[in-house]
């Protein structure tokens, strides 16, 4: 999904369709083009090693008493989609899975309407906030893992008090422990360490065995693991002699994938890949960053550049890194790639549209960021590098989350602390010449849809709206009940002005617990914007 408006919170993955009456009403979730597009049908792939994933239904899982989730596991060749959507909806919990399409990957792999998510690549998303969600599928390349529970199911799970993660890890068993992708780098003496041998009555496959003390077993390498994939080639489809020969040509590094013999045997069970998706990648080198950027008094301290790399892709890069500024305190280097702002893919985009996307990240940001080289080595691989990222957050936790992939919405004070009945505000926005100037939001947890950003200048500040507003009305219309999609399409329908009524966090919750009713009569009235936004995308 592109992540590039952040307010809308459907994850599209279907294909193109034209718009007749009977489909429009069905396909109110794709607004914004804020949508990831996944469908069809399957060419064998040695990198992968399944030649039909899709057809994986794991109905025969471990059974437990209680729950039952269901494994799909859907893969796209180049330029397919998925086939469904992912959605927040009011008053049903969980990420919805909606508009599965039923000749599509995913109405093939046994993913029904109304599913919700568990787990995204053996990840548990349930808690997750559903961008990130979002975000993690996008990333995971041509083949998905899904585990989900049927609608009814999962409500009455939820009802019951079932803890969902421990559910959905009663699924792979007790003894199980996700592949390990290991780098390993030649010594001048040892060599890379390790050796690989045929499993006695099991053609195509072999154990790798290290060194004590080597390169291999450093880099995450235990005796006896199954070797599953080696510098981006399953070892199944190779003879022995032919994984020798690519051993012994290696120069400086390789990196292979593989698992222990009793892990193994689950993902057998279930009928499922082993594959650098799934895989713990702790040993990769190069892998992405995500840095968390607070703005300072002359902004981030960096400057950014469209550059030809090695290869003769244009790139974005991170140059001139200013001492003592937000950039290098969090981490940023000079030379690195730039390959997402705020958790949107900067591939596809041009200069000036990243720099509207930082612009737009008011005084908080986010940036995705790599070593040049570890673009040079995914690429080898044939793997997408933000499958790996590590996320640095934890370490600078001064620097405050910014909203682009965290839904806000803070309660400031204690509802029993309002002494006085609080007054919404009636906030009226001119469109400029790329938006109003900010991003909704929503939450599982909190009702309403809010306001999740606002952009420095933007029309919406001009305004008076203010970050966790809870959004009441849209040119007179109530839509607390309304989905965040709902809610954009009406923004959107209402051309280049805007009348929203809002209240603060605190004071939406307060009103509601003594019934007291939000109306336009009783707002205050804040200035209308006239002057256009220069640097926010509309939502």
């Amino acid at each position: 999904m592109p992540l590039t408006a952040l307010i809308s919170s459907t994850l599209r993955c279907g294909r193109a369709h034209k718009h007749t009456p009977a489909t429009m009403k069905q396909r109110r979730s794709t607004v914004l083009g804020d949508t990831v597009e996944m469908t069809d049908r399957f060419v064998f792939n040695a990198k992968e090693g399944v030649d039909n994933p899709v057809m994986v239904n794991t109905e025969d899982s471990v059974h437990v008493a209680g729950p039952s989730p269901r494994l799909c596991v859907l893969k796209k060749d180049h330029g397919e989609h998925f086939g469904f959507h992912l959605r927040v909806e009011r008053g049903r919990p969980g990420h919805v899975i909606r508009h599965v399409e039923l000749w599509g990957v995913a109405g093939r792999s046994g993913l029904r309407d109304g599913d919700r998510l568990l787990e995204v690549n053996e990840l548990f998303v349930d808690d997750m906030e559903h961008m990130e969600v979002a975000r993690r599928i996008l990333v995971s390349g041509p083949l998905l893992c899904l585990l989900v529970l049927g609608s009814e199911e999962y409500e009455q799970a939820v009802a019951q008090g079932w803890n969902l993660r421990e559910v959905a890890r009663a699924q792979r068993g007790d003894a199980w422990n996700p592949p390990r992708l290991c780098h390993i780098t030649r010594d001048p003496v040892a060599g890379l360490g390790f050796s690989i041998q045929p499993v006695h009555g099991e053609k195509g496959k072999f154990t790798i065995n290290p060194v004590s003390g080597g390169p291999a077993e450093k880099a995450g390498v235990r005796k006896g693991d199954r070797l599953v994939w080696i510098n981006g080639a399953m070892a199944s489809e190779f003879p022995h002699s032919a994984i020798n020969k690519m051993v012994k040509k290696c120069s400086d590094h390789m990196t292979v994938l593989v698992i222990d013999s009793v892990s193994e045997e689950s993902y057998v069970r279930r009928r499922m890949p082993v594959v650098p998706v799934l895989a713990d990648a702790r040993s990769m080198v190069h892998r992405p960053r995500r840095l968390w950027l607070a703005q300072g008094r002359s902004g981030y301290g960096f400057l950014l550049r469209r550059e030809r790399g090695v290869a003769g892709r244009l790139v974005h890069m991170l140059r001139e890194v200013e001492a003592g500024s937000p950039a290098e305190a969090a981490g940023v280097k000079d030379g690195e790639l730039l390959l997402e702002v705020n958790g949107e893919t900067t591939e596809s985009l041009s200069h000036d549209d990243v720099v509207s996307k930082i612009r737009q990240s008011g005084q908080n940001l986010i940036l995705t960021t790599m070593a040049v080289h570890g673009q040079d080595l995914y690429t080898q691989l044939g793997l997408p590098p933000l499958l790996f990222c590590e996320d640095l957050s934890s370490s600078n936790e001064e620097h405050e989350s910014p909203t682009a992939l965290k839904s806000l919405a803070p309660s400031a004070e204690s509802q029993e602390e309002l002494q006085e009945e609080p007054n919404p505000r009636l906030c009226l926005l001119q469109r400029g010449p790329i938006g109003f100037g900010f991003h909704l939001g929503c939450s599982q947890q909190k009702s309403g849809t809010f306001i999740n950003q606002i952009a420095a200048g933007g029309p919406a500040e001009s305004s008076g709206l203010l970050q966790s507003d809870v959004v009441v009305e849209v040119n007179g219309q109530n839509v607390e009940e309304e989905s965040m999609e709902d809610v954009i399409l009406l923004m959107k329908k209402e051309g280049s002005s805007l009348s929203l009524l809002v209240i603060d966090r605190p004071g939406y919750e307060w009103m509601k617990k003594n019934a007291r009713p939000i109306t336009a009569d009783k707002a205050s009235e804040v200035k209308e914007n006239t002057s256009p936004s220069s640097t926010q995308q509309m939502p």
